[in-house]
């Protein structure tokens, strides 16, 4: 069966295979060639596998049953305590031939529902401004909040933060308008 659930530690292959795709197809032509390129599935399945021993909790796939896992998100505790957003999207990656077909909102709502029940009434995501999928936030609600400039391949690249402000409210929209996949 087809849908949202948590992590377990034998999906770390699966989840480093959807970072590099998603990786490589998203920032090619946003992010210098030579980092995407030497993206290893090897190397982050070791990195996912000790991050889901570490804290499985945040980390949710859509597995599409005999298709494997299609997406992954992961979630928490707002790193920059000093922002006024309690909690945080990290990533959210659906592979490309799997979006646009709902995957991502019902991963994203799904961590929105994560993070509300655990006390996290805000929260942030970090996209860098010339991802097209920073649309895909303010359809869903997120209002754009920050600009910062993070250090990749050698650079700087520009990332726009989207906040929601009430996690509470967010959630009671999407359930009021017949989503179900908000966990809640």
């Amino acid at each position: 069966m087809s849908g949202v659930r948590r992590a377990r530690i034998l999906d770390a292959p699966a989840i480093a295979r959807i970072e590099v795709e998603t990786w490589r197809s998203t920032y090619a032509g946003i992010l210098a060639d030579e980092s995407l390129l030497g993206m290893s599935v090897e190397r982050l399945t070791a990195t996912w596998t000790s991050e889901l021993r570490r804290w499985p909790r945040g980390i949710m796939v859509w597995d599409g049953g005999r298709d494997g896992l299609l997406g992954y998100g992961q979630c928490g505790r707002q790193r920059d305590r000093s922002l006024p957003f309690k909690g945080e999207i990290f990533m959210l990656y659906v592979t490309p031939d799997a979006q646009n077909n709902g995957i991502g909102r019902q991963l994203l709502l799904a961590m929105l529902g994560s993070l509300a029940t655990s006390n996290y009434p805000s929260a942030l995501v970090w996209v860098l401004r010339n991802n097209p999928a920073r649309f895909f936030y303010e359809r869903l609600g997120a209002k754009l909040a920050l600009h910062r400039q993070i250090p990749f391949g050698g650079r700087l690249v520009e990332a726009l933060g989207y906040g929601w402000n009430d996690l509470s409210a967010t959630l009671d929209h999407w359930v009021r308008s017949g989503d179900r996949s908000t966990g809640r």
